[in-house]
Protein backbone atom coordinates (compact mmCIF):
# COMPACT_ATOMS: atom_id res chain seq x y z
CA UNK A 1 0.00 0.00 0.00
CA UNK A 2 1.43 3.37 -0.98
CA UNK A 3 0.32 6.99 -1.09
CA UNK A 4 -0.41 6.82 -4.84
CA UNK A 5 -2.87 3.96 -4.30
CA UNK A 6 -4.60 5.78 -1.46
CA UNK A 7 -4.89 8.98 -3.50
CA UNK A 8 -6.36 7.00 -6.39
CA UNK A 9 -8.82 5.27 -4.07
CA UNK A 10 -9.89 8.60 -2.58
CA UNK A 11 -10.38 10.20 -5.99
CA UNK A 12 -12.41 7.28 -7.38
CA UNK A 13 -14.54 7.28 -4.23
CA UNK A 14 -15.18 11.03 -4.57
CA UNK A 15 -15.99 10.91 -8.29
CA UNK A 16 -17.83 7.57 -8.33
CA UNK A 17 -16.25 6.69 -11.65
CA UNK A 18 -12.88 5.49 -12.92
CA UNK A 19 -13.14 7.64 -16.04
CA UNK A 20 -13.87 10.83 -14.09
CA UNK A 21 -11.09 10.05 -11.62
CA UNK A 22 -8.69 9.44 -14.53
CA UNK A 23 -9.58 12.85 -15.98
CA UNK A 24 -9.02 14.58 -12.65
CA UNK A 25 -5.68 12.87 -12.02
CA UNK A 26 -4.56 13.07 -15.67
CA UNK A 27 -3.79 9.36 -15.69
CA UNK A 28 -4.81 6.50 -17.98
CA UNK A 29 -7.88 4.61 -16.81
CA UNK A 30 -6.17 1.15 -16.92
CA UNK A 31 -3.44 2.46 -14.57
CA UNK A 32 -6.05 3.64 -12.06
CA UNK A 33 -7.94 0.36 -12.31
CA UNK A 34 -4.71 -1.56 -11.61
CA UNK A 35 -3.96 0.55 -8.51
CA UNK A 36 -7.46 -0.12 -7.15
CA UNK A 37 -7.06 -3.87 -7.75
CA UNK A 38 -3.68 -3.90 -6.00
CA UNK A 39 -5.15 -2.03 -3.01
CA UNK A 40 -8.09 -4.45 -2.79
CA UNK A 41 -5.71 -7.41 -3.02
CA UNK A 42 -3.59 -6.04 -0.19
CA UNK A 43 -6.61 -5.38 2.04
CA UNK A 44 -8.29 -8.65 1.07
CA UNK A 45 -11.73 -7.13 0.58
CA UNK A 46 -13.54 -5.45 -2.33
CA UNK A 47 -13.63 -1.69 -1.85
CA UNK A 48 -16.00 -0.89 -4.71
CA UNK A 49 -19.11 -2.43 -6.20
CA UNK A 50 -18.87 -2.07 -9.98
CA UNK A 51 -22.04 -1.38 -11.96
CA UNK A 52 -23.14 0.29 -15.17
CA UNK A 53 -23.45 3.71 -13.55
CA UNK A 54 -19.95 3.72 -12.09
CA UNK A 55 -18.34 2.53 -8.87
CA UNK A 56 -19.93 2.58 -5.42
CA UNK A 57 -18.07 2.12 -2.16
CA UNK A 58 -18.65 -1.12 -0.28
CA UNK A 59 -18.92 -1.15 3.51
CA UNK A 60 -15.17 -1.83 3.67
CA UNK A 61 -14.54 1.01 1.22
CA UNK A 62 -16.52 3.47 3.32
CA UNK A 63 -14.60 2.43 6.43
CA UNK A 64 -11.25 2.82 4.67
CA UNK A 65 -12.13 6.25 3.25
CA UNK A 66 -13.12 7.53 6.68
CA UNK A 67 -9.80 6.40 8.11
CA UNK A 68 -7.37 7.53 5.40
CA UNK A 69 -8.87 10.86 4.31
CA UNK A 70 -7.27 12.86 7.13
CA UNK A 71 -3.85 11.16 7.15
CA UNK A 72 -3.47 11.37 3.34
CA UNK A 73 -4.30 15.04 3.44
CA UNK A 74 -1.76 15.58 6.22
CA UNK A 75 0.97 13.94 4.11
CA UNK A 76 0.07 16.06 1.10
CA UNK A 77 0.08 19.18 3.24
CA UNK A 78 3.46 18.27 4.75
CA UNK A 79 5.00 18.05 1.27
CA UNK A 80 3.44 21.40 0.28
CA UNK A 81 4.70 22.98 3.48
CA UNK A 82 8.30 21.87 2.92
CA UNK A 83 8.22 22.97 -0.71
CA UNK A 84 6.97 26.35 0.48
CA UNK A 85 10.29 27.02 2.21
CA UNK A 86 11.74 27.79 -1.23
CA UNK A 87 9.26 30.56 -2.02
CA UNK A 88 5.71 31.82 -1.47
CA UNK A 89 3.43 29.79 0.79
CA UNK A 90 1.19 27.46 -1.22
CA UNK A 91 -1.26 24.63 -0.62
CA UNK A 92 -4.83 24.18 0.60
CA UNK A 93 -6.33 25.23 3.93
CA UNK A 94 -9.63 23.67 5.03
CA UNK A 95 -11.66 25.78 7.45
CA UNK A 96 -14.83 24.51 9.10
CA UNK A 97 -17.78 26.86 9.68
CA UNK A 98 -21.40 26.75 10.74
CA UNK A 99 -23.77 27.85 7.91
CA UNK A 100 -24.83 31.08 9.66
CA UNK A 101 -21.17 32.08 9.99
CA UNK A 102 -20.28 30.96 6.47
CA UNK A 103 -23.07 33.19 5.11
CA UNK A 104 -21.25 36.20 6.55
CA UNK A 105 -17.56 35.26 6.42
CA UNK A 106 -16.96 32.76 3.61
CA UNK A 107 -17.20 35.18 0.68
CA UNK A 108 -15.09 38.03 2.13
CA UNK A 109 -12.47 35.62 3.48
CA UNK A 110 -12.18 33.74 0.17
CA UNK A 111 -11.72 37.02 -1.71
CA UNK A 112 -8.97 38.14 0.67
CA UNK A 113 -7.13 34.83 0.33
CA UNK A 114 -7.35 34.93 -3.48
CA UNK A 115 -6.10 38.52 -3.67
CA UNK A 116 -3.38 38.44 -1.03
CA UNK A 117 -2.17 34.82 -1.21
CA UNK A 118 -2.83 33.54 -4.74
CA UNK A 119 -0.77 30.42 -4.08
CA UNK A 120 -3.23 29.29 -1.39
CA UNK A 121 -6.46 27.41 -1.95
CA UNK A 122 -9.17 27.94 0.67
CA UNK A 123 -11.71 25.19 1.30
CA UNK A 124 -14.76 26.20 3.34
CA UNK A 125 -16.48 23.21 4.95
CA UNK A 126 -19.97 23.75 6.38
CA UNK A 127 -21.33 21.47 9.06
CA UNK A 128 -23.14 20.95 12.35
CA UNK A 129 -21.08 21.39 15.48
CA UNK A 130 -20.61 17.66 16.10
CA UNK A 131 -19.36 17.10 12.56
CA UNK A 132 -17.08 20.13 12.74
CA UNK A 133 -15.48 18.83 15.94
CA UNK A 134 -14.89 15.38 14.46
CA UNK A 135 -13.47 16.77 11.21
CA UNK A 136 -10.88 18.98 12.90
CA UNK A 137 -9.87 16.19 15.29
CA UNK A 138 -9.41 13.75 12.39
CA UNK A 139 -7.46 16.27 10.32
CA UNK A 140 -10.10 16.70 7.62
CA UNK A 141 -10.00 20.42 8.43
CA UNK A 142 -7.07 22.50 9.65
CA UNK A 143 -9.15 24.72 11.95
CA UNK A 144 -12.82 25.24 12.64
CA UNK A 145 -15.30 27.69 14.09
CA UNK A 146 -17.65 26.24 16.72
CA UNK A 147 -20.36 27.35 19.07
CA UNK A 148 -18.93 28.06 22.50
CA UNK A 149 -18.20 27.50 25.20
CA UNK A 150 -16.07 24.57 24.12
CA UNK A 151 -13.49 24.27 26.91
CA UNK A 152 -14.27 20.59 27.52
CA UNK A 153 -13.15 19.56 24.04
CA UNK A 154 -9.71 18.12 23.32
CA UNK A 155 -8.93 21.11 21.11
CA UNK A 156 -7.04 24.38 21.42
CA UNK A 157 -9.93 26.82 21.76
CA UNK A 158 -9.85 30.60 21.44
CA UNK A 159 -12.91 32.75 22.31
CA UNK A 160 -13.80 34.69 19.18
CA UNK A 161 -17.08 36.59 19.21
CA UNK A 162 -20.59 36.89 20.60
CA UNK A 163 -23.74 37.96 18.79
CA UNK A 164 -27.28 38.62 19.93
CA UNK A 165 -30.11 36.66 18.36
CA UNK A 166 -33.17 38.49 17.04
CA UNK A 167 -36.77 37.59 16.30
CA UNK A 168 -37.24 37.53 12.54
CA UNK A 169 -40.50 37.83 10.58
CA UNK A 170 -41.70 38.46 7.05
CA UNK A 171 -41.90 41.98 5.62
CA UNK A 172 -45.57 42.34 6.61
CA UNK A 173 -45.24 40.75 10.06
CA UNK A 174 -45.08 44.05 11.96
CA UNK A 175 -42.07 42.81 13.93
CA UNK A 176 -39.63 45.44 15.21
CA UNK A 177 -37.98 47.67 15.88
CA UNK A 178 -39.19 47.54 19.53
CA UNK A 179 -37.64 44.78 21.69
CA UNK A 180 -39.71 41.65 22.33
CA UNK A 181 -39.62 39.80 25.68
CA UNK A 182 -38.41 36.24 25.13
CA UNK A 183 -41.47 34.97 27.00
CA UNK A 184 -43.63 36.45 24.21
CA UNK A 185 -42.38 33.67 21.90
CA UNK A 186 -44.71 31.25 23.70
CA UNK A 187 -47.61 30.51 21.37
CA UNK A 188 -45.90 31.88 18.23
CA UNK A 189 -45.43 29.70 15.15
CA UNK A 190 -41.68 29.25 14.93
CA UNK A 191 -39.51 27.71 12.23
CA UNK A 192 -36.39 26.24 13.81
CA UNK A 193 -33.53 23.87 13.11
CA UNK A 194 -33.64 20.37 14.59
CA UNK A 195 -32.29 19.58 18.06
CA UNK A 196 -28.84 18.57 16.82
CA UNK A 197 -28.33 22.13 15.56
CA UNK A 198 -26.31 24.54 17.73
CA UNK A 199 -28.83 27.36 17.29
CA UNK A 200 -31.65 25.16 18.56
CA UNK A 201 -29.76 24.40 21.76
CA UNK A 202 -29.12 28.10 22.36
CA UNK A 203 -32.83 28.90 21.95
CA UNK A 204 -34.03 26.07 24.16
CA UNK A 205 -31.63 27.17 26.92
CA UNK A 206 -33.02 30.72 26.69
CA UNK A 207 -36.59 29.35 26.70
CA UNK A 208 -35.83 27.39 29.85
CA UNK A 209 -34.59 30.58 31.55
CA UNK A 210 -37.79 32.36 30.44
CA UNK A 211 -39.86 29.35 31.67
CA UNK A 212 -41.69 28.86 28.37
CA UNK A 213 -42.04 26.13 25.75
CA UNK A 214 -41.32 26.97 22.13
CA UNK A 215 -43.96 26.08 19.53
CA UNK A 216 -42.22 24.63 16.48
CA UNK A 217 -44.31 24.81 13.30
CA UNK A 218 -41.61 23.59 10.91
CA UNK A 219 -38.08 22.24 11.38
CA UNK A 220 -35.40 22.79 8.74
CA UNK A 221 -31.66 22.25 9.03
CA UNK A 222 -30.85 24.36 5.99
CA UNK A 223 -30.24 27.99 6.89
CA UNK A 224 -31.41 29.10 3.46
CA UNK A 225 -34.65 27.13 3.86
CA UNK A 226 -35.27 28.68 7.29
CA UNK A 227 -35.04 32.17 5.84
CA UNK A 228 -37.32 31.34 2.93
CA UNK A 229 -39.93 29.86 5.28
CA UNK A 230 -39.96 33.13 7.21
CA UNK A 231 -40.09 35.25 4.02
CA UNK A 232 -43.10 33.23 2.85
CA UNK A 233 -44.93 33.88 6.14
CA UNK A 234 -45.05 30.26 7.33
CA UNK A 235 -43.60 31.24 10.68
CA UNK A 236 -41.09 33.37 12.54
CA UNK A 237 -37.53 32.48 13.49
CA UNK A 238 -34.83 33.45 15.95
CA UNK A 239 -31.59 34.00 14.06
CA UNK A 240 -28.29 35.91 14.26
CA UNK A 241 -28.80 39.44 12.94
CA UNK A 242 -25.63 39.40 10.84
CA UNK A 243 -26.92 36.41 8.88
CA UNK A 244 -30.14 38.18 7.78
CA UNK A 245 -28.74 41.67 7.19
CA UNK A 246 -28.97 41.42 3.39
CA UNK A 247 -32.64 40.35 3.53
CA UNK A 248 -33.44 43.16 5.98
CA UNK A 249 -31.83 45.75 3.76
CA UNK A 250 -33.79 44.37 0.79
CA UNK A 251 -37.06 44.68 2.74
CA UNK A 252 -37.74 40.93 2.70
CA UNK A 253 -37.40 40.42 6.46
CA UNK A 254 -37.92 42.41 9.66
CA UNK A 255 -36.31 41.81 13.04
CA UNK A 256 -36.60 42.82 16.69
CA UNK A 257 -34.18 42.39 19.61
CA UNK A 258 -35.10 39.79 22.23
CA UNK A 259 -34.89 40.70 25.91
CA UNK A 260 -35.42 39.05 29.32
CA UNK A 261 -33.33 37.04 28.63
CA UNK A 262 -31.14 38.15 25.75
CA UNK A 263 -30.30 35.12 23.62
CA UNK A 264 -26.65 35.21 22.54
CA UNK A 265 -24.46 32.85 20.62
CA UNK A 266 -20.77 32.44 21.29
CA UNK A 267 -18.36 31.48 18.54
CA UNK A 268 -14.88 30.10 19.15
CA UNK A 269 -11.92 29.15 16.97
CA UNK A 270 -10.68 25.58 17.53
CA UNK A 271 -7.45 23.95 16.39
CA UNK A 272 -6.14 20.41 17.00
CA UNK A 273 -3.82 19.83 19.93
CA UNK A 274 -1.60 17.24 18.23
CA UNK A 275 -0.16 19.38 15.44
CA UNK A 276 0.89 22.96 14.97
CA UNK A 277 -0.87 25.00 12.27
CA UNK A 278 0.95 25.21 8.97
CA UNK A 279 2.27 28.49 7.59
CA UNK A 280 -0.66 28.51 5.15
CA UNK A 281 -3.18 28.00 7.98
CA UNK A 282 -1.60 30.82 10.00
CA UNK A 283 -1.96 33.21 7.04
CA UNK A 284 -5.63 32.30 6.57
CA UNK A 285 -6.37 32.69 10.28
CA UNK A 286 -4.75 36.14 10.26
CA UNK A 287 -7.15 37.20 7.49
CA UNK A 288 -10.03 35.60 9.40
CA UNK A 289 -9.17 37.75 12.42
CA UNK A 290 -9.26 40.87 10.25
CA UNK A 291 -12.68 39.98 8.84
CA UNK A 292 -14.04 39.34 12.35
CA UNK A 293 -12.65 42.72 13.45
CA UNK A 294 -14.39 44.38 10.49
CA UNK A 295 -17.71 42.88 11.59
CA UNK A 296 -17.08 44.08 15.13
CA UNK A 297 -16.49 47.60 13.80
CA UNK A 298 -19.77 47.38 11.88
CA UNK A 299 -21.56 46.50 15.13
CA UNK A 300 -22.62 42.99 14.04
CA UNK A 301 -20.43 41.10 16.48
CA UNK A 302 -18.78 41.69 19.85
CA UNK A 303 -15.45 40.34 21.01
CA UNK A 304 -15.88 37.65 23.63
CA UNK A 305 -14.37 38.10 27.07
CA UNK A 306 -11.03 36.33 26.97
CA UNK A 307 -10.62 36.77 23.22
CA UNK A 308 -7.22 38.03 22.21
CA UNK A 309 -5.83 39.88 19.25
CA UNK A 310 -2.46 38.22 19.73
CA UNK A 311 -0.16 36.72 17.15
CA UNK A 312 -1.16 33.98 14.76
CA UNK A 313 -0.60 30.38 15.87
CA UNK A 314 3.03 29.39 15.25
CA UNK A 315 3.90 27.82 11.90
CA UNK A 316 4.37 24.10 11.77
CA UNK A 317 7.94 23.13 12.59
CA UNK A 318 10.08 20.93 10.41
CA UNK A 319 10.63 18.46 13.25
CA UNK A 320 7.72 16.67 14.97
CA UNK A 321 6.63 17.85 18.40
CA UNK A 322 5.09 15.63 21.07
CA UNK A 323 1.30 15.69 21.53
CA UNK A 324 0.27 18.14 24.19
CA UNK A 325 -2.53 18.05 26.71
CA UNK A 326 -5.61 20.15 25.78
CA UNK A 327 -4.93 23.85 26.10
CA UNK A 328 -7.82 26.11 27.11
CA UNK A 329 -7.06 28.88 24.62
CA UNK A 330 -5.05 29.25 21.44
CA UNK A 331 -4.02 32.79 20.50
CA UNK A 332 -6.01 34.30 17.64
CA UNK A 333 -4.17 36.06 14.82
CA UNK A 334 -3.88 39.82 15.07
CA UNK A 335 -6.72 41.62 13.27
CA UNK A 336 -4.31 43.87 11.44
CA UNK A 337 -1.21 43.11 9.43
CA UNK A 338 0.29 39.81 8.34
CA UNK A 339 1.73 37.24 10.74
CA UNK A 340 5.14 38.31 12.02
CA UNK A 341 8.22 36.14 12.23
CA UNK A 342 7.58 32.78 13.88
CA UNK A 343 8.23 32.56 17.62
CA UNK A 344 11.28 30.63 18.85
CA UNK A 345 10.81 26.91 18.33
CA UNK A 346 10.42 24.79 21.45
CA UNK A 347 12.86 22.04 22.23
CA UNK A 348 12.93 19.40 19.49
CA UNK A 349 10.61 16.49 19.86
CA UNK A 350 8.00 14.48 17.90
CA UNK A 351 5.48 16.17 15.59
CA UNK A 352 2.67 15.09 13.28
CA UNK A 353 0.54 17.12 11.09
CA UNK A 354 -5.30 16.77 9.96
CA UNK A 355 -11.86 16.90 10.86
CA UNK A 356 -16.31 16.69 11.66
CA UNK A 357 -21.07 19.03 12.39
CA UNK A 358 -24.30 22.18 9.64
CA UNK A 359 -24.21 24.79 12.70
Amino acid sequence: MDLKQLRTFREVADSGSLSRAADRLHLAQPALSRQIRLLEAEIGLPLFARHGRGMQLTEAGVALLERIDGPVRQLERAVEEVRGFAGAVAGQVALGMMPTIATVLAGPLARRVALEHPGLSLRIVEGYTGHLIEWVQRGVTDATLLYGPATALHLRVTPLLTEEMVLVGAAGSGIGPEPVPFAALAGRRLVMPSRQHGLRRILEAAAARARIALGVAVEADSFGVLKELVVSGIGEAVLPRSAIRAEEEAGRLRSAPLVRPVARRQVVLALPTDRAPSRATALVLALLAEEVAAREAAGDWHRMEGATAGAAPPPARSAPSPPRAPVPAAPLPAPAGRPGPPPPSPAPGRRRTRRRNPD
